[in-house]
Protein backbone atom coordinates (compact mmCIF):
# COMPACT_ATOMS: atom_id res chain seq x y z
CA UNK A 1 0.00 0.00 0.00
CA UNK A 2 0.96 3.47 -0.62
CA UNK A 3 3.21 5.24 2.77
CA UNK A 4 0.70 8.46 2.00
CA UNK A 5 -2.03 6.34 3.44
CA UNK A 6 -0.39 6.65 6.69
CA UNK A 7 -1.55 10.10 7.14
CA UNK A 8 -5.02 10.16 6.68
CA UNK A 9 -4.58 8.83 10.15
CA UNK A 10 -3.20 10.81 12.62
CA UNK A 11 -3.15 8.59 15.84
CA UNK A 12 -0.14 6.42 14.17
CA UNK A 13 2.25 9.80 14.13
CA UNK A 14 1.55 9.75 17.98
CA UNK A 15 4.09 8.43 20.92
CA UNK A 16 3.56 6.20 23.26
CA UNK A 17 6.33 5.96 26.41
CA UNK A 18 8.21 8.17 23.96
CA UNK A 19 8.82 5.43 21.43
CA UNK A 20 6.61 5.38 18.08
CA UNK A 21 3.52 3.59 18.16
CA UNK A 22 3.20 0.34 16.81
CA UNK A 23 -0.26 -0.29 16.33
CA UNK A 24 -1.22 -4.08 16.36
CA UNK A 25 -4.47 -4.16 17.78
CA UNK A 26 -6.77 -4.07 14.56
CA UNK A 27 -8.84 -7.08 14.89
CA UNK A 28 -9.99 -5.23 17.85
CA UNK A 29 -10.94 -1.91 16.51
CA UNK A 30 -9.27 -0.15 13.55
CA UNK A 31 -8.19 3.58 13.40
CA UNK A 32 -10.20 5.67 12.07
CA UNK A 33 -9.57 7.91 8.52
CA UNK A 34 -9.40 12.04 8.71
CA UNK A 35 -12.52 11.74 6.09
CA UNK A 36 -14.63 9.84 7.93
CA UNK A 37 -13.77 11.77 11.32
CA UNK A 38 -14.51 14.89 8.80
CA UNK A 39 -17.82 13.75 7.72
CA UNK A 40 -19.28 12.91 11.57
CA UNK A 41 -18.27 16.26 12.14
CA UNK A 42 -19.53 17.82 9.49
CA UNK A 43 -23.10 16.04 10.49
CA UNK A 44 -23.27 17.60 13.90
CA UNK A 45 -22.73 21.16 12.75
CA UNK A 46 -24.34 21.11 9.77
CA UNK A 47 -27.19 18.67 9.49
CA UNK A 48 -28.33 17.42 12.84
CA UNK A 49 -31.73 16.36 12.87
CA UNK A 50 -33.89 13.26 13.79
CA UNK A 51 -34.28 11.04 10.57
CA UNK A 52 -37.35 9.68 9.02
CA UNK A 53 -40.40 11.44 11.48
CA UNK A 54 -39.32 15.30 10.29
CA UNK A 55 -40.97 17.28 7.87
CA UNK A 56 -38.67 20.52 8.17
CA UNK A 57 -35.39 20.37 5.85
CA UNK A 58 -32.63 19.67 8.44
CA UNK A 59 -34.17 16.26 9.29
CA UNK A 60 -35.18 15.34 5.63
CA UNK A 61 -31.44 16.27 4.97
CA UNK A 62 -30.52 13.99 8.17
CA UNK A 63 -32.93 11.46 6.65
CA UNK A 64 -31.12 10.94 2.85
CA UNK A 65 -27.86 11.09 3.82
CA UNK A 66 -28.76 8.05 6.25
CA UNK A 67 -30.42 5.88 3.79
CA UNK A 68 -27.68 6.69 1.12
CA UNK A 69 -25.64 5.34 3.90
CA UNK A 70 -27.88 2.30 3.80
CA UNK A 71 -27.27 2.41 -0.56
CA UNK A 72 -23.51 2.63 -0.15
CA UNK A 73 -23.93 -0.39 2.49
CA UNK A 74 -25.92 -2.37 -0.13
CA UNK A 75 -23.71 -1.30 -2.69
CA UNK A 76 -20.55 -2.78 -0.71
CA UNK A 77 -21.75 -6.41 0.18
CA UNK A 78 -23.85 -6.99 -2.61
CA UNK A 79 -26.92 -7.53 -1.25
CA UNK A 80 -29.92 -6.86 -3.78
CA UNK A 81 -31.98 -4.72 -1.56
CA UNK A 82 -31.58 -2.00 0.71
CA UNK A 83 -34.75 -3.74 2.37
CA UNK A 84 -32.09 -6.58 3.11
CA UNK A 85 -29.97 -3.76 4.89
CA UNK A 86 -30.19 -3.30 8.77
CA UNK A 87 -28.71 -1.19 10.83
CA UNK A 88 -27.55 -2.42 14.24
CA UNK A 89 -25.20 -1.38 17.18
CA UNK A 90 -22.34 -3.90 15.77
CA UNK A 91 -22.38 -7.48 15.26
CA UNK A 92 -22.84 -8.74 18.51
CA UNK A 93 -26.80 -6.66 18.27
CA UNK A 94 -26.73 -8.36 14.74
CA UNK A 95 -25.69 -11.95 16.35
CA UNK A 96 -28.38 -11.56 19.17
CA UNK A 97 -31.30 -10.52 16.93
CA UNK A 98 -30.93 -13.17 14.66
CA UNK A 99 -30.33 -15.73 17.42
CA UNK A 100 -33.74 -14.38 19.19
CA UNK A 101 -36.02 -13.74 16.65
CA UNK A 102 -35.39 -16.67 14.68
CA UNK A 103 -36.06 -19.19 17.78
CA UNK A 104 -38.94 -17.53 18.79
CA UNK A 105 -40.08 -18.21 15.10
CA UNK A 106 -38.22 -21.31 14.51
CA UNK A 107 -37.12 -22.92 16.87
CA UNK A 108 -38.76 -25.43 19.75
CA UNK A 109 -36.93 -28.06 22.52
CA UNK A 110 -34.66 -30.08 21.46
CA UNK A 111 -33.74 -28.28 17.93
CA UNK A 112 -30.52 -27.78 17.19
CA UNK A 113 -28.07 -25.09 15.65
CA UNK A 114 -24.63 -25.74 14.30
CA UNK A 115 -21.72 -23.73 15.49
CA UNK A 116 -18.06 -24.34 15.32
CA UNK A 117 -15.17 -24.58 17.95
CA UNK A 118 -13.25 -21.00 17.28
CA UNK A 119 -16.43 -19.06 17.75
CA UNK A 120 -16.36 -15.42 19.26
CA UNK A 121 -18.56 -15.24 22.38
CA UNK A 122 -20.96 -13.02 20.28
CA UNK A 123 -21.75 -16.51 18.14
CA UNK A 124 -22.11 -18.56 21.45
CA UNK A 125 -23.88 -16.95 24.15
CA UNK A 126 -26.99 -15.84 22.13
CA UNK A 127 -27.43 -19.55 21.54
CA UNK A 128 -26.76 -20.53 24.79
CA UNK A 129 -29.44 -18.06 26.23
CA UNK A 130 -31.98 -19.63 23.74
CA UNK A 131 -30.77 -22.84 24.98
CA UNK A 132 -31.49 -22.07 28.21
CA UNK A 133 -34.90 -20.46 27.57
CA UNK A 134 -36.15 -22.79 24.95
CA UNK A 135 -34.53 -26.17 25.07
CA UNK A 136 -32.53 -25.93 21.83
CA UNK A 137 -29.41 -27.87 21.50
CA UNK A 138 -25.63 -26.48 20.16
CA UNK A 139 -23.76 -28.88 18.20
CA UNK A 140 -20.35 -27.97 17.55
CA UNK A 141 -17.92 -28.81 14.33
CA UNK A 142 -14.24 -29.67 15.64
CA UNK A 143 -11.13 -28.81 14.23
CA UNK A 144 -7.60 -29.96 13.19
CA UNK A 145 -4.39 -28.87 14.86
CA UNK A 146 -3.58 -26.06 12.01
CA UNK A 147 -6.60 -24.56 13.13
CA UNK A 148 -8.93 -25.67 9.78
CA UNK A 149 -12.49 -27.01 10.41
CA UNK A 150 -13.59 -30.77 10.17
CA UNK A 151 -15.85 -30.31 7.24
CA UNK A 152 -16.23 -33.87 6.92
CA UNK A 153 -17.31 -33.67 10.68
CA UNK A 154 -19.66 -30.97 9.66
CA UNK A 155 -21.90 -33.19 7.20
CA UNK A 156 -22.66 -35.85 9.66
CA UNK A 157 -24.00 -33.22 12.29
CA UNK A 158 -27.15 -32.10 9.89
CA UNK A 159 -30.26 -34.22 11.44
CA UNK A 160 -34.08 -33.63 11.01
CA UNK A 161 -33.69 -31.14 14.43
CA UNK A 162 -31.05 -28.96 12.31
CA UNK A 163 -32.58 -25.47 12.58
CA UNK A 164 -30.30 -23.33 11.36
CA UNK A 165 -25.82 -22.88 11.10
CA UNK A 166 -23.84 -19.77 12.41
CA UNK A 167 -20.23 -19.83 11.90
CA UNK A 168 -17.36 -17.12 11.58
CA UNK A 169 -16.25 -16.35 8.21
CA UNK A 170 -12.78 -15.37 9.66
CA UNK A 171 -11.62 -16.31 13.35
CA UNK A 172 -10.11 -13.58 15.43
CA UNK A 173 -8.03 -15.78 16.72
CA UNK A 174 -6.68 -17.93 14.54
CA UNK A 175 -7.18 -16.10 11.49
CA UNK A 176 -8.25 -18.80 9.77
CA UNK A 177 -10.55 -18.07 6.46
CA UNK A 178 -13.38 -20.41 6.97
CA UNK A 179 -14.68 -22.55 3.86
CA UNK A 180 -17.96 -20.81 3.84
CA UNK A 181 -19.08 -21.24 0.25
CA UNK A 182 -18.91 -24.88 0.87
CA UNK A 183 -20.46 -24.72 3.99
CA UNK A 184 -23.18 -22.79 2.79
CA UNK A 185 -23.93 -25.30 0.12
CA UNK A 186 -23.95 -28.13 2.48
CA UNK A 187 -26.43 -26.42 4.84
CA UNK A 188 -28.78 -25.38 1.45
CA UNK A 189 -28.63 -29.06 0.50
CA UNK A 190 -30.53 -29.70 3.95
CA UNK A 191 -32.64 -26.81 3.65
CA UNK A 192 -31.23 -25.29 6.65
CA UNK A 193 -30.03 -21.49 6.41
CA UNK A 194 -26.76 -19.60 7.53
CA UNK A 195 -25.93 -16.72 9.47
CA UNK A 196 -22.28 -15.60 8.87
CA UNK A 197 -20.19 -13.15 11.47
CA UNK A 198 -18.34 -11.38 9.30
CA UNK A 199 -16.51 -9.10 11.69
CA UNK A 200 -12.97 -10.66 10.71
CA UNK A 201 -13.33 -10.66 7.08
CA UNK A 202 -15.49 -7.78 6.02
CA UNK A 203 -12.21 -5.20 6.64
CA UNK A 204 -9.61 -8.02 4.72
CA UNK A 205 -11.49 -9.27 1.39
CA UNK A 206 -14.51 -8.27 -0.86
CA UNK A 207 -17.58 -9.45 0.20
CA UNK A 208 -20.42 -10.39 -2.07
CA UNK A 209 -24.00 -11.54 -0.73
CA UNK A 210 -25.43 -12.70 -3.79
CA UNK A 211 -22.40 -14.66 -4.44
CA UNK A 212 -22.05 -16.35 -0.96
CA UNK A 213 -25.81 -17.27 -0.77
CA UNK A 214 -25.65 -16.70 2.74
CA UNK A 215 -28.54 -16.11 4.63
CA UNK A 216 -27.63 -13.81 6.95
CA UNK A 217 -23.97 -11.71 7.71
CA UNK A 218 -23.02 -9.47 10.28
CA UNK A 219 -20.33 -6.97 10.48
CA UNK A 220 -18.92 -4.04 12.67
CA UNK A 221 -17.99 -0.24 11.40
CA UNK A 222 -15.14 -0.34 13.96
CA UNK A 223 -13.42 -2.85 12.55
CA UNK A 224 -13.74 -1.45 8.67
CA UNK A 225 -12.05 1.83 9.75
CA UNK A 226 -15.93 3.34 10.62
CA UNK A 227 -17.13 4.82 13.95
CA UNK A 228 -18.09 2.64 16.79
CA UNK A 229 -21.39 1.81 17.53
CA UNK A 230 -22.88 0.65 13.91
CA UNK A 231 -23.18 -2.37 12.52
CA UNK A 232 -24.98 -4.15 10.08
CA UNK A 233 -27.17 -7.21 9.89
CA UNK A 234 -27.63 -8.81 6.57
CA UNK A 235 -30.45 -11.08 5.66
CA UNK A 236 -32.58 -12.49 2.82
CA UNK A 237 -35.54 -10.36 2.65
CA UNK A 238 -37.32 -13.53 2.57
CA UNK A 239 -36.24 -14.35 5.87
CA UNK A 240 -36.55 -10.91 7.56
CA UNK A 241 -39.96 -10.96 6.22
CA UNK A 242 -40.89 -14.04 8.64
CA UNK A 243 -39.07 -13.03 11.69
CA UNK A 244 -40.57 -10.98 14.45
CA UNK A 245 -38.95 -7.85 15.07
CA UNK A 246 -36.33 -8.31 18.29
CA UNK A 247 -37.23 -5.20 19.98
CA UNK A 248 -39.99 -2.56 20.10
CA UNK A 249 -40.74 1.47 20.26
CA UNK A 250 -40.57 3.93 17.54
CA UNK A 251 -39.52 3.90 14.02
CA UNK A 252 -40.74 -0.02 13.63
CA UNK A 253 -44.01 0.50 13.95
CA UNK A 254 -46.69 1.30 11.27
CA UNK A 255 -49.39 1.95 13.56
CA UNK A 256 -50.05 1.30 17.19
CA UNK A 257 -53.24 0.66 19.61
CA UNK A 258 -53.77 -0.83 22.97
CA UNK A 259 -55.18 -3.83 21.26
CA UNK A 260 -52.86 -4.37 18.19
CA UNK A 261 -49.37 -2.89 16.69
CA UNK A 262 -48.69 -3.26 13.31
CA UNK A 263 -44.19 -2.82 12.31
CA UNK A 264 -43.07 -1.09 9.40
CA UNK A 265 -41.96 -2.65 6.39
CA UNK A 266 -37.81 -3.56 6.07
CA UNK A 267 -35.58 -2.76 7.36
CA UNK A 268 -37.51 -0.53 9.64
CA UNK A 269 -39.27 -3.23 11.36
CA UNK A 270 -35.77 -4.27 13.09
CA UNK A 271 -34.28 -0.92 13.74
CA UNK A 272 -36.15 0.21 16.77
CA UNK A 273 -35.79 4.01 17.98
CA UNK A 274 -33.59 6.73 16.82
CA UNK A 275 -30.85 5.18 14.77
CA UNK A 276 -27.01 6.22 14.73
CA UNK A 277 -27.80 8.65 11.64
CA UNK A 278 -24.38 9.53 12.41
CA UNK A 279 -22.44 6.96 13.20
CA UNK A 280 -23.97 5.21 9.32
CA UNK A 281 -23.30 8.61 7.79
CA UNK A 282 -19.34 7.64 9.25
CA UNK A 283 -19.58 3.92 8.37
CA UNK A 284 -20.84 4.97 4.57
CA UNK A 285 -17.24 7.15 4.08
CA UNK A 286 -15.12 4.95 5.56
CA UNK A 287 -16.81 1.79 3.35
CA UNK A 288 -16.32 4.47 0.39
CA UNK A 289 -12.65 4.64 1.60
CA UNK A 290 -11.15 0.95 1.36
CA UNK A 291 -13.67 0.82 -1.57
CA UNK A 292 -11.56 3.64 -3.20
CA UNK A 293 -7.94 2.07 -2.32
CA UNK A 294 -9.40 -1.35 -3.40
CA UNK A 295 -10.39 -4.65 -1.37
CA UNK A 296 -8.07 -6.60 -3.77
CA UNK A 297 -5.05 -4.43 -3.15
CA UNK A 298 -6.02 -4.57 0.86
CA UNK A 299 -5.97 -8.31 0.99
CA UNK A 300 -3.03 -8.54 -1.36
CA UNK A 301 -1.12 -5.96 1.42
CA UNK A 302 -2.46 -7.74 4.43
CA UNK A 303 -1.89 -10.89 3.19
CA UNK A 304 1.86 -10.39 2.85
CA UNK A 305 2.28 -9.07 5.92
CA UNK A 306 0.54 -11.87 7.58
CA UNK A 307 3.19 -14.62 5.46
CA UNK A 308 6.13 -12.10 6.23
CA UNK A 309 5.61 -11.90 10.62
CA UNK A 310 4.83 -15.87 10.62
CA UNK A 311 8.32 -16.35 8.73
CA UNK A 312 9.84 -13.96 11.32
CA UNK A 313 8.38 -15.35 14.15
CA UNK A 314 9.08 -18.38 13.37
CA UNK A 315 12.50 -17.51 13.72
CA UNK A 316 12.37 -17.24 17.57
CA UNK A 317 13.28 -19.96 20.20
CA UNK A 318 10.56 -20.72 21.63
CA UNK A 319 7.91 -19.57 19.22
CA UNK A 320 4.30 -21.53 19.25
CA UNK A 321 2.03 -20.18 16.35
CA UNK A 322 -1.26 -20.76 16.38
CA UNK A 323 -3.34 -21.10 14.00
CA UNK A 324 -1.41 -22.61 10.57
CA UNK A 325 -4.11 -22.86 8.19
CA UNK A 326 -3.75 -22.84 4.38
CA UNK A 327 -5.99 -20.22 4.06
CA UNK A 328 -5.54 -17.30 6.85
CA UNK A 329 -5.41 -13.93 6.84
CA UNK A 330 -4.62 -10.20 8.77
CA UNK A 331 -4.08 -12.21 12.47
CA UNK A 332 -1.27 -14.04 14.09
CA UNK A 333 -1.25 -15.43 17.80
CA UNK A 334 1.27 -17.03 19.90
CA UNK A 335 3.14 -17.35 22.64
CA UNK A 336 7.32 -17.61 23.39
CA UNK A 337 8.47 -20.61 25.62
CA UNK A 338 6.73 -20.49 29.44
CA UNK A 339 6.02 -16.15 28.94
CA UNK A 340 2.54 -15.67 30.18
CA UNK A 341 0.79 -13.68 27.40
CA UNK A 342 0.07 -10.80 29.80
CA UNK A 343 3.46 -10.46 30.53
CA UNK A 344 4.86 -10.25 26.69
CA UNK A 345 1.98 -7.81 26.13
CA UNK A 346 2.44 -5.58 29.03
CA UNK A 347 6.39 -5.79 28.10
CA UNK A 348 5.77 -4.72 24.08
CA UNK A 349 3.39 -2.00 25.30
CA UNK A 350 6.34 -0.27 27.25
CA UNK A 351 8.14 -0.90 23.93
CA UNK A 352 4.97 1.30 22.03
CA UNK A 353 3.77 -2.04 20.85
CA UNK A 354 0.10 -2.32 20.86
CA UNK A 355 -0.63 -6.10 20.89
CA UNK A 356 -4.01 -7.76 22.34
CA UNK A 357 -3.23 -10.42 24.86
CA UNK A 358 -5.59 -12.74 26.51
CA UNK A 359 -8.62 -15.20 25.31
CA UNK A 360 -10.08 -13.14 22.90
CA UNK A 361 -13.32 -13.78 23.53
CA UNK A 362 -13.03 -17.53 22.36
CA UNK A 363 -12.68 -19.43 25.70
CA UNK A 364 -13.69 -22.80 24.36
CA UNK A 365 -11.08 -22.37 21.38
CA UNK A 366 -8.63 -21.73 24.49
CA UNK A 367 -9.94 -24.86 25.51
CA UNK A 368 -9.13 -26.61 22.72
CA UNK A 369 -5.74 -25.59 22.16
CA UNK A 370 -4.98 -26.15 26.11
CA UNK A 371 -4.15 -22.59 27.24
CA UNK A 372 -5.12 -19.88 28.88
CA UNK A 373 -4.45 -17.32 26.21
CA UNK A 374 -2.31 -16.16 23.19
CA UNK A 375 -0.76 -13.02 21.94
CA UNK A 376 -2.19 -11.37 19.21
CA UNK A 377 -0.84 -9.27 16.40
CA UNK A 378 -3.49 -7.98 13.87
CA UNK A 379 -3.13 -6.19 10.97
CA UNK A 380 -4.76 -3.36 8.78
CA UNK A 381 -4.24 -1.75 5.25
CA UNK A 382 -1.73 0.89 7.22
CA UNK A 383 0.61 -1.41 8.25
CA UNK A 384 4.43 -1.54 7.55
CA UNK A 385 6.93 -4.65 7.34
CA UNK A 386 8.88 -2.06 8.98
CA UNK A 387 6.12 -2.43 11.78
CA UNK A 388 6.57 -6.47 11.82
CA UNK A 389 10.33 -6.03 12.28
CA UNK A 390 9.53 -3.51 15.01
CA UNK A 391 6.90 -6.77 16.60
CA UNK A 392 10.06 -9.47 15.76
CA UNK A 393 12.43 -7.02 17.89
CA UNK A 394 10.70 -6.55 20.59
CA UNK A 395 9.87 -10.04 21.21
CA UNK A 396 13.50 -11.26 21.01
CA UNK A 397 13.63 -8.45 23.69
CA UNK A 398 10.97 -9.66 26.02
CA UNK A 399 12.40 -12.99 25.32
CA UNK A 400 15.99 -12.18 25.99
CA UNK A 401 14.42 -10.50 29.92
CA UNK A 402 12.78 -13.68 30.85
Amino acid sequence: MNCNIRSDFPILSRTVYDRPLVYLDNGATTQKPLCVLDAMRDEYLNVNANVHRGVHYLSQQATDLHEAARETVRRFINARSTSEIIFTRGTTESMNLVASSFCDAFMGEGDEVILSVMEHHSNIVPWQLQAAKKGIAIRVIPMNDRGELDIDTYRQLFNERTRIVSVAHVSNVLGTINPIEEMIRIAHEHDVPVLIDGAQSTPHFAVDMQALDCDFFAFSGHKIYGPTGIGVLYGKEAWLDRLPPYQGGGEMIESVSFEKTTFERLPFKFEAGTPDFVASVGLAKALDYVSALGMDRIHAHEEDLTRYCMQQLRTIEGMRIFGEAEQKDAVVSFLVGNIHHLDMGTLLDRLGIAVRTGHHCAQPLMIRLGIQGTVRASFALYNTREEVDALVAGIRRVSQMF
